[in-house]
């Protein structure tokens, strides 16, 4: 699968999509659709369609966005520097759609390699197990956790 940014994928964004992902915004904490999701399957960029994180690797982090502890393809995934807000940060940021999707903290699980991507739900789409095959994502099968 061939995956990138569009005009059209840009167009068809929600107001709050694109705030997010096109202007590195931020949802507000326990806002998002994904916050507390827990089904299995895999999150793509909203605009390129990416694969970049597995519902296996998401954990309750309390900090009202979704947590992962690791990406799907780490080539997916662009880590830059963020100063922004007095803080020195890792924005992190799809490779192919450019999208702003959050940035990635040392604090998560030390038992599951100790990081926490902490992401907007408003970047991601969900793709459910079920039906990842028939989406394109059959490859990514062994990175979800059985229904």
């Amino acid at each position: 699968m061939r995956y990138g940014k569009s005009h059209k994928a840009i167009e068809q964004l929600t107001a709050e999509q694109h705030r997010v992902t096109q202007e590195a915004g931020t949802e507000r904490p326990f806002s998002g659709e994904y916050n507390d999701h827990s089904e299995p399957g895999i999150y793509v960029d909203v605009v390129s369609g990416e694969p970049l994180f597995a519902s296996s690797d998401k954990f309750d982090s309390g900090c009202g966005w979704p947590s992962f502890t690791k990406p799907i393809v780490p080539e997916y995934i662009n880590l830059l520097r963020d100063i922004s807000h007095g803080m020195i940060r890792a924005e992190v940021r799809s490779t192919h759609g450019d999208s702003h999707l959050g940035h990635v903290f040392p604090d998560g699980p030390p038992d599951r390699g100790g990081l926490r991507y902490c992401i907007n739900s408003a970047s991601l789409r969900f793709i459910h197990r079920d039906n990842m095959e028939s989406e394109g994502y059959g490859e990514y099968l062994d990175q979800v956790e059985e229904t």
